[in-house]
């Protein structure tokens, strides 16, 4: 009984998290009201939907609890009216709300995290299967965000963003481990968030990357631009 409570509170403490990470984001993609609460539900909920599409329930969870969608929406609402009364503020404290927004955002992450592979040990024989169980930890973890990025025209924070994508998935892996191991919900979900927003905040704060391929780019000539003179004397020989 407990251990569900647990989750449930995780999903709770995800779904404003991520509401309010999208919601930022959203806002500093200038959308709208609307465009922020739908972005801010969308991150909320868009990673449990292709949780359970993987484990083949349907329809997804988040439909027969609504409240999440509704928990979401305010989240997303009250970050809306801040922002817009606070506008001139927010403006000239974008980086603290992007570092604010990081630490919403690996909350999230972490949460969501302990979630999805704690599905795999309610889902009947699906625990037995390591790897599947790891990636539904990282689609409930990054899935929201994919969609998030998506839907504000830019770059999912999993194929650029310091250590992502590795702190969650090395969290699911330790999550699976824990759990399976010693069947406590409570001790494995606190190692692994743990695990998660401390690799977070430590490579925002060191800016630890995945390497990348830098290519050089070729320089072109810039045009040449000829004096009028120039070309009055050059006009006058080909005549």
């Amino acid at each position: 009984m407990w251990e569900e409570l647990i989750i449930n509170i995780l999903v709770i403490v995800g779904t404003v998290a991520a509401g309010i990470s999208g919601a930022f984001v959203a806002i500093k993609a200038k959308l709208d009201l609307f465009g922020v609460v739908f972005v801010g539900c969308v991150t909320a909920v868009g990673g449990g939907i292709l949780r359970d599409m993987m484990v083949g329930r349907t329809p997804p969870a988040i439909f027969s609890s609504l409240y999440l969608l509704l928990i979401a929406a305010v989240t997303s609402v009250v970050v809306f009216v801040i922002a817009y009364i606070a506008s001139k503020r927010f403006e000239l404290i974008r980086k603290r709300v992007e570092q604010v927004n990081n630490v919403f955002d690996a909350v999230g992450l972490a949460a969501f995290t302990v979630v999805g592979v704690d599905v795999a040990f309610t889902t009947g024989t699906v625990f037995h299967n390591p790897v599947l169980s790891v990636l539904l930890g990282l689609l409930t973890g990054v899935g929201g965000g994919i969609f998030r990025d998506i839907l504000t025209a830019t770059t999912p924070y999993i194929f650029k963003k310091h250590i992502y994508a590795i702190a969650c998935l090395g969290g699911a892996i330790l999550y699976y481990i824990l759990r399976y191991f010693t069947g406590n919900t409570l001790i494995a979900a606190i190692v692994c968030m743990s695990f998660i927003i401390t690799i977070r905040m430590l490579a925002t704060k060191f800016r630890w990357e995945v390497p990348k391929v830098h290519l050089v780019e070729e320089e072109k000539p810039l045009p040449t631009v000829k004096e009028p003179l120039q070309e009055m004397t050059e006009d006058k020989k080909s005549a």
